[in-house]
């Protein structure tokens, strides 16, 4: 057991499967008012965190992730090209603050991190995002210690890393590394002191059970993440859940309130998935206490509402941009 209250988390630690449930079968006006009030606890309810995504590296990963587009192992149109040039990246950087990120993500489709020039060329990019002021997170796949240690000093902010799913449905959605694999990673990236971004997908076919084991196994990793993104899937045409129907949306809306309420300091990503959502279920997901989301009109391969669309939504619900960053 491990104090957690430095964290602003649950006084002990492990949390178990079944608080975890209690938290996100509660019924929903209850969940909703916990989460809401642990969410104004911590944060500000009337402020939105907006990051941008790029895909410096696109297509041909040897992963075989069966809700990714960019997997080699699936045929869906995406192209697999090389590395973006520093000076590319880092005006999509500028053009992302100037419309009000203050997180700018960058994501290679690499199953790992190789030394070398592309390496090289990422900490750079990380330089050149920190000199524009704004938090930089990369998602690269495994890293070693030592890989971390180097974009520590790089001055990268946050490294992102989902978990995915649960333990138990983890190996019906990837053959190619382990469960265990990728919490490794979350450690050398934690040794390292950058923070966490570390979140799951909802909608792969998984139960409420997996979504259960999956918010246990985040709020479990001491200290809990900085950032979780939740995402509900995209499905996209010759990947393996093509045809998986959408999430429901009040599910999102609990794990959204169960994710707070375990994760109280945490950034809690609306992440992707937006476009097929209506509104009012944002409006929900906001309630439950996501403060940030992934603006711009695509994340990686699939789209995203577009910043337009995002600020009449924020105008209408009464939220702004927030404008502060990791310290």
């Amino acid at each position: 057991m491990t104090d957690h209250s430095h964290n602003g988390g649950a006084a002990v630690l492990p949390v178990t499967r079944d608080e975890v449930r209690a938290i996100y079968e509660a019924p929903f006006p209850d969940l909703l008012f916990r989460a809401m009030s642990v969410h104004r606890a911590h944060h500000n309810p009337r402020l939105v965190q907006h990051c941008t995504l790029s895909n410096i590296k696109e297509g041909g990963c040897p992963e075989d992730c069966a809700y990714c587009p960019q997997s080699a192992h699936y045929r869906t149109g995406v192209k697999n090209r090389p590395m973006l040039e520093v000076e590319d990246v880092l005006a999509q950087a500028r053009r992302a603050r100037d419309s009000g990120s203050t997180r700018f993500c960058m994501g290679a489709s690499w199953r790992d991190v190789r030394n070398g020039e592309d390496f090289e060329t990422v900490l750079a990019m990380v330089r050149g995002v920190r000199a524009l002021g704004m938090e930089a997170c990369v998602t690269l796949g495994m890293l070693t210690a030592e890989q971390a240690q180097r974009l520590k000093e790089a001055g990268l902010t946050a490294y992102n890393h989902n978990l995915d799913t649960s333990r138990e449905f983890y190996p019906r959605i990837i053959s190619t590394r382990t469960y265990d694999e990728r919490l490794e990673t979350v450690r050398h990236v934690r040794a390292a002191g950058i923070e966490v971004c570390c979140g799951g997908i909802l909608g792969m076919g998984e139960s409420r059970e997996d979504r259960i084991g999956l918010l246990m196994e985040l709020a479990n990793l001491d200290p809990y993440p900085e950032s979780v993104p939740i995402n509900a899937l995209v499905p996209v045409e010759g990947t393996p859940l093509a045809d998986q129907p959408p999430v429901d949306g009040l599910e999102m809306v609990r794990a959204i309130a169960t994710a707070r309420i375990l994760m109280p300091r945490a950034r809690v990503r609306l992440a992707a998935g937006r476009t097929a959502m209506s509104d009012e279920l944002q409006a929900l997901c906001f309630l439950a206490g996501a403060n940030s989301i992934f603006t711009g009109e695509k994340l990686l391969t699939t789209p995203n509402p577009g910043n337009e669309a995002d600020a009449r939504l924020l105008a209408r619900l009464g939220l702004a941009i927030d404008p502060t960053m990791a310290h």
